[in-house]
């Protein structure tokens, strides 16, 4: 039975998890390629499918739950909007997404938390992707299936390199970690430019909420590592948790000082991007993306109450293009989308919260 892919599947990590006023989600995934078979980039359609074949009885023979509760996607029966939203779910890559080629899909539970893109990049794409800070829970859960289709399928590893990938700044552990986080106060405080400076010297990288080559808009931002080959997986793991959480307690404490020192300001701020989001006619998804940062700000210091940090989280991908031509049930040009996410912004603030609190009050 095919699934509703606008509605509430896959989106677990929207949840909230340790941490989550400032990290919004975690992500592990590892990179593997089967043994003797051409990277995706070279494939044809026989030996693609003879991949996805292998892969599927894996997964099929497969009698732990971990891999039973899964949805197999084939890309050639999801129409281009289904495929971008999976994107828009943070469960495919961009590139994917634009792929309907009879041995591109993806395997994904019930709630999005763990998913393997077939042939994207690499052969398979291992992801766990849970709320919050749990980069070490995803990792334990990404290894998880690892071990499982591992026992069953020949994976290419070399003793000295690791595991070979089709991108050789993969090969090694073929992992990149992740976290999505949330720094308005950093942005706000220009110290921003001289954290990533930092980052970049340290091996990691900071990205668009979407990952490589996306922007960073509304001051969401992906930390991930860059490194790979000679590194254990537990250290790199380690290492980002370590970065995320001085991040997280500088965050805090920039947070606390403007709460404390320009209070005023700052409810203007929040006040402003709430009026525009419950008010605007029209409204762009990057102009969208700066207000509902101020907003989450605005919630993390009680200025707005009975708004959840979840409701927020479903906001950031409700207003993307293809959820909201599904909402529609049409396509749409660029200025009916921006009229529809004014709409639908409206119509789920409305229905997840109860009032606005200022100092006066």
């Amino acid at each position: 039975m095919k699934k509703d892919l606008f509605n509430n599947t896959y989106v677990g990590w929207m949840e909230q998890g340790p941490e989550s006023n400032i990290v919004i989600s975690s992500r592990v995934r590892l990179a593997r390629n089967l043994q003797n078979m051409p990277f995706p980039q070279r494939l044809h359609e026989k030996t693609g499918l003879e991949i996805i074949n292998l892969i599927k009885k894996a997964w099929q023979a497969d009698d732990k739950f971990l891999l039973k509760d899964m949805d197999w996607l084939g890309f050639d029966q999801l129409s281009e909007l289904d495929r971008t939203i999976l994107m828009e779910k943070h469960l495919v890559s961009p590139g994917h997404a634009q792929s309907s080629k009879s041995y591109n899909g993806l395997l994904v539970n019930h709630d999005g938390s763990i998913s393997i893109m077939i042939n994207e990049e690499d052969h398979l794409r291992i992801q766990c992707l849970l709320p919050g800070l749990q980069v070490q829970e995803c990792l334990q859960q990404a290894n998880e299936v690892d071990d499982i289709l591992e026992e069953r399928l020949d994976i290419a590893f070399d003793e000295q390199r690791g595991y070979l990938t089709s991108c050789p700044t993969n090969v090694g552990t073929g992992m990149r970690a992740s976290v999505m986080l949330h720094l308005p106060a950093i942005a706000i405080t220009g110290q921003l430019n001289q954290l990533v400076h930092h980052i970049n010297q340290l091996g990691m990288i900071v990205r668009g909420i979407y990952g490589e080559g996306s922007e960073a808009t509304g001051n969401f931002f992906q930390l991930s590592n860059q490194i790979t080959l000679g590194q254990m997986e537990h250290d790199i793991g380690s290492n980002l948790v370590a970065m995320t959480r001085q991040i997280v307690q500088q965050e805090q404490i920039l947070r606390d000082n403007l709460n404390r020192h320009m209070r005023i300001q700052i409810e203007d701020r929040v006040g402003r991007a709430y009026g525009v989001l419950t008010n605007a006619r029209m409204i762009t998804s990057n102009e969208a993306l700066t207000h509902l940062s101020d907003l989450r700000l605005g919630v993390d210091l009680g200025i707005i109450e009975d708004i959840s940090l979840s409701v927020l989280n479903e906001l950031m991908v409700a207003i993307r293009p293809a959820h909201l031509q599904r909402i529609a049930g049409s396509q749409m040009d660029a200025l009916s989308r921006d009229v529809n996410r004014a709409k639908v912004i409206k119509e789920i603030l409305q229905s997840g919260h109860n009032s606005v609190q200022t100092a006066d009050e």
